[in-house]
């Protein structure tokens, strides 16, 4: 049995580490409110762009001279997996769900014969991947000195992946990410972002009597990079409110089991206290009736 002061100090040593959980949970509650803001305000961007250029891309005629972006390298052999996570920790399985979805991901291509190399954005995916996958990661795109990882990241991502598919480094790119839900609910996503998916719901309808000024392929040299840049940044923005959101989630669990384990230690602290008591009165009643 643990002594009264091992007790009071373990005591201590909870509620200190309570304060903590509460004020992180307070702090990432702050966060969240502009980071969903920010995220559900690219949304509709983001969609409608990968939209029109799924349309785009199926009234033109794809070939060895169409861009890589629009026809990947015109192989199926190497795939790309880029995965964005975050560079903190104390935000619950956000980052272990995306590394997850990846790592199906890459256990489907290989078994299909297909080779998987790995782009990291953040650092908290990289232990998982590096042991399982070791050798793969072709980079690691650093964001920690990013208070927030926004559109120049995004871009500087476009334009990396751009210059490695123009080398023939990789045929086929996919991006994991988690989408905000709720502060409770975040579901981890999957998007091809190189070549052009063609499977993009198309709302306006393929048939729909549209004309392009200039032509198609003049617009989608334009457009191509853009797009990609606009599909990274929105997975970006929903990674953070993602994670702000499981932070939140994680703290206040975590400061409601500091809570429970107060209460737990204070009764048991009680009792012990109150066994010490009684026993010291009954040896002075020993001692006085030797007397």
């Amino acid at each position: 049995m643990a002594s009264l002061k091992e007790l009071k100090d373990r005591i201590g040593s909870v509620k200190s580490t309570q304060k903590i959980t509460k004020a992180k949970k307070m702090v990432a509650a702050a966060k969240l409110r502009r980071a969903q803001m920010a995220a559900e305000a690219a949304r509709p961007y983001a969609t409608e762009m990968a939209k029109v250029m799924a349309s785009l891309a199926g009234k033109v005629t794809v070939d060895e001279n169409s861009p890589k972006l629009l026809a990947g390298t015109g192989k199926d052999e190497v795939h790309l997996l880029v995965v964005a996570t975050s560079d903190r920790g104390l935000c619950g399985a956000f980052n272990a769900n995306i590394v997850k979805e990846a790592r199906l991901k890459a256990e489907k291509l290989t078994k299909e014969g297909k080779t998987v190399l790995f782009y990291m954005v953040g650092r908290k995916g990289i232990p998982v991947i590096k042991r399982l996958y070791e050798d793969k990661i072709i980079k690691h795109f650093d964001t920690s000195e990013a208070k927030t990882p926004g559109f120049e990241e995004a871009k500087a991502i476009a334009e990396d992946l751009t210059a490695m598919v123009e080398e023939g480094k990789f045929d086929v790119a996919h991006l994991f990410f988690s989408k905000f839900k709720s502060a409770l609910v975040q579901e981890p996503t999957a998007q091809q972002i190189i070549p052009v998916a063609l499977d993009a719901t198309d709302e306006a309808g393929s048939d729909a009597a549209v004309e392009y000024e200039p032509d198609e392929e003049e617009i989608l040299t334009e457009l191509l990079p853009r797009n990609l840049t606009t599909q990274i940044f929105g997975a970006l923005l929903e990674n953070m409110a993602s994670e702000q959101g499981a932070s939140m989630t994680a703290m206040d669990n975590a400061t409601r089991n500091a809570g429970d384990l107060i209460d737990s230690l204070t009764i048991e602290y009680n009792r012990s206290r109150q066994a010490a008591i009684t026993t010291e009165l009954i040896e002075i009643i020993a001692g006085a009736e030797a007397l």
